[in-house]
């Protein structure tokens, strides 16, 4: 089996949970993918990073995340899976962006290793209006980055808002992929 196929039946096994919720977008859902018990699982993380390394590998960046909570653990583990790969000739970094700048310390709103000047890739573990990724992107483009694409390991219909935006957008899967 796969690394993709692989990681989603972990997907599919792990992090959908049936039932109404109200999504961080606002909307109602019959279902809920919660990612964070894939992306910070023993043996799905590594999985995460191989699978959205593949899907990006044709994009030129040196440093990828997101909004802190859920671009975190994706950016880890690509970092990870990027740093283990003899092939790759750029090292990758990792940041998180926060939802707003500390008020204290050096006042931060990226972690990190700094982003200005470099190309990135903006992270999510799934998106639904685009609305985290692109407020990461806001706050990465104020800080001088590039952004040269955002991904996200499950679709749940941001690709039209994030492409809007004027960015290339990548999923590693969607929801037929997931039976959803």
């Amino acid at each position: 089996m796969s690394e993709r196929d692989q990681l989603r039946t972990l997907i599919h096994d792990l992090a959908v949970v049936r039932g109404r919720v109200v999504l961080s977008s606002g909307r109602e859902a019959d279902y809920y993918i919660d990612l964070r018990r894939v992306t910070l699982h023993h043996a799905a993380a590594p999985l995460v990073g191989a699978v959205m390394n593949e899907l990006t590998a044709d994009w030129d960046y040196d440093a990828v995340g997101g909004l802190t909570l859920g671009a975190d653990p994706v950016a880890g583990a690509m970092l990870h899976a990027a740093n283990a790969t003899p092939s790759r000739l750029t090292p990758l970094d990792a940041f998180v962006v926060r939802k707003s700048e500390k008020t204290h310390g050096l006042q931060r709103r990226i972690e990190g290793p700094d982003v200005s000047g470099r190309k990135v890739l903006a992270v999510e573990d799934t998106s639904t209006t685009g609305g985290s990724v692109l407020t990461a992107v806001d706050a990465l483009r104020e800080a001088g980055a590039e952004i040269v694409g955002v991904a996200v390991i499950v679709d749940r219909g941001a690709r039209e808002a994030v492409e809007a935006a004027g960015l290339p957008y990548r999923a590693a899967y969607d929801l037929d992929d997931l039976g959803l």
